[in-house]
């Protein structure tokens, strides 16, 4: 292995320095943000009871702990999460394939496809409780239908957009459209894939908080819509806090499939 030259030694030094700029930045951002919350809350800047303050949302979640009720309700949420998220996935993927083997269908239903992303997902919400009831079903609905239309239109854009060249080497080599299909559209599109999922996890998180507030009697949505109706604002904030919590997680999974994926490509 060659030792490194001295502007290389410099240009990975520069690189590391940045990155810790970077991260000391962000921690020192939080940190400023959560002092400045917790000392205009004690000192009556703010009102405490209006807007609570860091403290008095560890202690909440501290009581939640002790009793097991928080976890019960983070399960919840990210059990509909994980299972809308997956399903769309799912879905997309299939839905996709199907646009680009069949391109008469893509282009009949592609304005019903452009109408149905565009339409507040919100507005659904009451429809699907009369549909399928207030039950868990609806809030995984309610999840994948934040997410589902953007991302078969998304997939299919990727799939469309595969170097025409590589198609038609598979077609000149005597293979079949399932054969183009396996070798060059869905290798070629797993980075668009992966870009999607990242995308898809937070709006399914937001489809069924949504889903939540309308249909539960569990989950980080129904604490919310509870805390809310009741005035418990430490409750709601540190439900909340959970949220951002949770969402940076599950983005963080999907980021390290990426490097995953990355890394066995690089070798």
């Amino acid at each position: 292995m060659h030792e490194l030259s001295a502007a290389q030694r410099k240009y990975l030094h520069i690189q590391k320095r940045h990155r810790r700029v970077v991260r000391v930045s962000r921690i020192l951002i939080l940190f400023s943000f959560l002092s400045v919350w917790e000392f205009t809350a004690n000192t009556g800047i703010i009102d405490s009871f209006i807007f609570s303050c860091p403290s008095r949302i560890v202690l909440c979640f501290r009581e939640l702990m002790v009793d097991g009720v928080i976890f019960h309700h983070i399960g919840i949420t990210l059990y509909e999460t994980i299972v809308s998220f997956l399903l769309v996935i799912l879905i997309s993927i299939l839905m996709a394939v199907l646009l680009w083997t069949f391109r008469h269908l893509s282009e009949i239903l592609d304005p019903y496809m452009v109408v149905l992303n565009s339409l507040p997902k919100s507005a659904l919400a009451p429809l699907l409780i009369v549909w399928l009831g207030a039950n868990r079903t609806t809030i995984i609905v309610a999840g994948m239908s934040v997410a589902i239309f953007g991302s078969i239109l998304s997939l299919y854009t990727s799939f469309i957009s595969v170097d025409p060249e590589k198609i038609k080497l598979i077609y000149t080599l005597h293979g079949t459209k399932f054969h183009a299909l396996t070798k060059v559209v869905l290798p070629a599109s797993l980075p668009a894939i992966i870009n999607i999922m990242k995308v898809n996890i937070g709006l399914c998180l937001v489809g069924v908080i949504i889903g939540e507030f309308l249909a539960a009697r569990s989950g980080l949505g129904y604490l919310i819509i509870y805390s809310s109706q009741v005035f418990k604002m430490d409750h709601l904030l540190m439900s909340i806090c959970l949220l951002c919590l949770m969402a940076m997680l599950l983005y963080a999974l999907i980021n390290a499939l990426e490097k995953w994926y990355l890394t066995r490509q690089h070798r």
